[in-house]
């Protein structure tokens, strides 16, 4: 059979777009998912989790025994779930939107890459993306908004309420996945163990998409890697696949690949993609941890992990020669370890954007189904914006009363998200997709996900990434 569609993943990425398409296509479009891995049920993972050792996450977090991809920099793990619903499964839910001036980093402050898309083009498929999703957020927000977030924003901590006091539309409840209340989902129970999420209140692929893939016109092959495209006359005819230690060759008029930032670059680098950015530019966003001991005031309440998202670090002048900052507020268990001062404390994480670097890179090695991913480390850069964040946050905190701001020195080793390698561009020259995420070279190979991102914003790419999503696919079919 040729499929009108074969869809790589069961991403985020990929689940939008064939979400967008099936909307599209007429009853009797045939589409072919191939998902690498299995399907494993919520309830299953919770099973398994249950009798790990303390501490242990159920998903890859580095080479695992070097069946998926050989780690240059063990320092640096790249975490992600090679499984249905991929990192749905282990996402804490964060939904922020990007602002208008991550579109326009070169254009407005000399540094990183512009996009080929603009903010305002995206704004309705943030809004779509978020009633899919059914996101808890606030009112006002310091991104333009078209349209309301689809449930209440949740409740905010004693700092919290301070600090918003004191940053108005700056420091917001955060947009999130976890509901704020029970109705398609249940809402939020605070227990923190959001990569599992207990209740179901975090969206993920299996509780929000699952009709999608029981559409008789999609057909699911599971445990079926994709290695490379079959590239005939600078045109993809199919896809070639290793299942169970077979080679299977799928035919194909479009394909759609929706592995995350390593894999992607990988397939295009197998079928002999010669564009010098495709594989390069692996990145991610910088976090660190900061604790800030209080005074006389003691930090309760807020209704799920991470209560707030501070902007007031984001889209300064400074950019040019300093990162931008999202900081978060953090709700999740701890304590002061001082006898009548347990709760006087407040657990923040400063996140800075990078600048990619093209050294920082995924390449082919001996086996063609196990990539090379080779690391440099994040920018100076970053390191500008955290001195800049560490000068500035005692007037940020003024209306706190702060014994001690105590910060971490280095850097968190992942924050868990894959970016770069097949950016987006207006040429071939500068990218390896075009605004509509279809392959600059091979014109009907859609590459979809966070490896299209050509500049990291500090907010959680997720929202944005499927967004993109919506956007190819209506635009293109």
């Amino acid at each position: 059979m040729n499929y009108d569609l074969i869809v790589v993943g069961t991403s985020f990425a990929a689940s939008f777009f064939l979400k967008k398409y099936l909307e599209k296509s007429p009853a009797n479009v045939q589409v072919l998912v191939l998902e690498r891995g299995q399907f494993e049920p919520q309830r299953d993972r919770i099973a398994r989790a249950k009798k790990m050792p303390f501490g242990q996450v159920p998903f890859v977090t580095s080479t695992a025994t070097g069946a998926t991809y050989i780690n240059e920099n063990p320092d640096k793990p790249w975490i992600f779930d090679p499984s249905f619903g991929g990192s749905s499964n282990c996402w804490t839910g964060c939904t922020p939107r990007f602002m208008p001036n991550d579109f326009k980093l070169q254009s407005l402050y000399g540094v990183g890459m512009d996009w080929p898309i603009s903010y305002d083009e995206l704004e309705p498929y943030y809004c779509e993306t978020e009633e899919i999703m059914s996101i808890s957020g606030p009112e006002v927000t310091p991104y333009p908004m078209s349209k309301p977030y689809p449930l209440p924003a949740h409740k905010l901590n004693t700092v919290d309420h301070l600090l918003q006091k004191q940053h108005k539309e700056l420091y917001i409840s955060q947009p999130t996945a976890r509901a704020s209340k029970s109705g398609t989902r249940n809402a939020c129970c605070a227990s923190s163990i959001c990569h599992l999420c207990p209740v179901g209140a975090k969206f993920t692929i299996e509780n929000g998409m699952m009709p999608l893939y029981a559409d008789p016109r999609v057909t699911v092959r599971y445990n079926t890697q994709v290695i490379s495209l079959d590239i005939q006359a600078g045109l993809a005819k199919g896809v070639l696949t290793l299942s169970e230690g077979k080679n299977k060759k799928f035919e194909g008029s479009a394909i759609a690949l929706g592995a995350n930032a390593i894999f992607n670059a990988h397939i295009l680098l197998n079928s002999g993609d010669t564009n010098q950015h495709t594989g390069s530019n692996l990145s991610e966003q910088i976090g660190y941890y900061g604790y800030i001991h209080l005074h006389d005031l003691d930090n309760v309440g807020g209704s799920t992990i991470i209560t707030a998202n501070g902007f007031m670090l984001y889209d300064l002048p400074n950019r040019k020669e300093a990162a931008s900052c999202l900081i978060e507020n953090h709700n999740d268990t701890f304590v002061r370890a001082e006898p009548g001062k347990w709760r006087k404390i407040a657990k923040m994480k400063f996140i800075f954007e990078d600048l990619p670097n093209p050294l920082s890179r995924v390449r082919k090695g001996e086996q063609d189904h196990v990539p090379i991913v080779e690391y440099q480390g994040h920018n100076e850069y970053v390191n500008r914006g955290y001195d800049y964040m560490k000068k500035k946050l005692p007037d940020l905190l003024s209306s706190l009363p702060v014994e001690e701001i105590l910060l971490d020195q280095n850097a968190q080793v992942s924050e868990s998200h894959i970016l770069g390698t097949t950016r987006m561009s207006a040429t071939a020259a500068t990218g390896v997709v075009d605004k509509h995420l279809l392959h600059h070279t091979y014109r009907n190979v859609f590459v979809l996900g966070g490896s299209t991102f050509p500049a990291i914003s500090a907010a959680n790419p997720t929202l944005t990434l499927s967004a993109l999503s919506l956007w190819a696919a209506d635009k293109s079919f």
